[in-house]
């Protein structure tokens, strides 16, 4: 049995890699830790599991093979090197971290400590990202001028539950979260326009701050390719009627996806869209990090484009707060 230990509660996801653990036939939730003793003692005791406020202690327990690490963004540095020298493998919530030279310190860390590392990225193996790389790729559209990616909620906005939203508000705080939308849920259209047309030459960003927050609560980041071609990745906590939407036009059709709608293309001399079947998903990361830890394996390209993505996320808030477009290839 895989022993995973969840390494604080901060992020709203923490909960769900902890509900995978225990529905996975292969792994167990051994142990907790948090810097809010408070919150990690209510954890571990709904899971009858020990709580620890040492992290080194935790990780000299013989019955924790990996660690999920769920705590505040600007923490990753610190906890996920540690846990990895222990020897203990690696699942992260994305990003890495908010900088790229950030992010490389800390694979390279875990990289000598011959562990596995698995980023969170969980729309890289959605069934509907394959069939449309296969679409983009197959010229379906002709060449690809323009993608557009979008992803929204509305836990950010008051109801009558929530007064301030159902998002935790220390996700609005930038000592902790390094950022807003754009670096946590808008690490989606981020890595995804990456995945599907490359990294792009440049980047243009524009954070809205609509609830008065220290972060922005919803943006919108461009990408320029040298071709001509361009991406927008948008990014809300305001919600919408249309949480998810990937649109993409070429030089002989257009692709659209939504959840309610599915996929499908048309091109310029056709009268209908047509329906394009999605494959069922991939294994969820949380189970491809199992799998991979379980075998002494690795996962390059997991890693590759979660290095991708904090570029991505450094460049959009150095564009976003300094007003000018950023290179991502001239980032240190």
């Amino acid at each position: 049995m895989f022993g995973v230990a969840v390494l604080s509660f901060w992020h709203v996801h923490a909960k769900d890699y902890a509900l995978e653990a225990k529905e996975h036939p292969g792994a167990e939730v051994t142990a907790v830790w948090d810097k809010d003793r408070k919150r990690g003692q209510v954890e571990a005791s709904e899971r009858g599991v020990s709580f620890y406020d040492d992290l080194d202690e935790l990780l000299c327990r013989e019955d924790v093979d990996g660690v999920v690490v769920t705590t505040p963004t600007l923490d990753h540095r610190e906890v996920i090197p540690a846990a990895a020298r222990a020897g203990k493998h690696v699942f992260a919530e994305k990003v890495i971290a908010p900088t790229l030279s950030e992010a490389r310190e800390v694979v390279a860390k875990v990289e000598e400590a011959g562990v596995t590392f698995v980023i969170s990225l969980p729309r890289l193996y959605a069934g509907y990202t394959q069939a449309i790389q296969e679409r983009l790729a197959g010229g379906e559209i002709g060449e690809p001028t323009y993608l557009r990616v979008r992803v929204s909620h509305d836990g950010a906005l008051p109801s009558a539950v929530s007064p301030h939203g159902w998002l935790p508000e220390h996700f609005f705080d930038p000592l902790q979260s390094a950022g807003g939308v754009t670096i946590d849920f808008g690490a989606h259209p981020l890595y995804l326009l990456a995945h599907l047309l490359g990294m792009p030459d440049e980047v243009s960003a524009v954070y809205g701050r609509f609830t008065g927050r220290a972060v922005e609560d919803h943006s919108l980041v461009t990408v320029h390719y040298p071709n001509g071609t361009l991406g927008a990745a948008e990014a809300s906590f305001l919600g919408a009627s249309a949480p998810f939407l990937v649109e993409a036009h070429g030089t002989e059709g257009s692709l659209l996806y939504d959840p309610s709608g599915g996929l499908r293309t048309r091109r310029w001399d056709a009268e209908r869209w047509h329906a394009v079947r999605v494959p069922a998903d991939g294994r969820s990361p949380f189970g491809r990090w199992v799998e991979l830890s379980s075998a002494g394996r690795t996962d390059p390209e997991n890693v590759r484009a979660a290095l991708e993505l904090s570029a991505l996320a450094e460049a959009a808030n150095l564009s976003a707060h300094e007003g000018r477009p950023v290179r991502p290839g001239e980032l240190p």
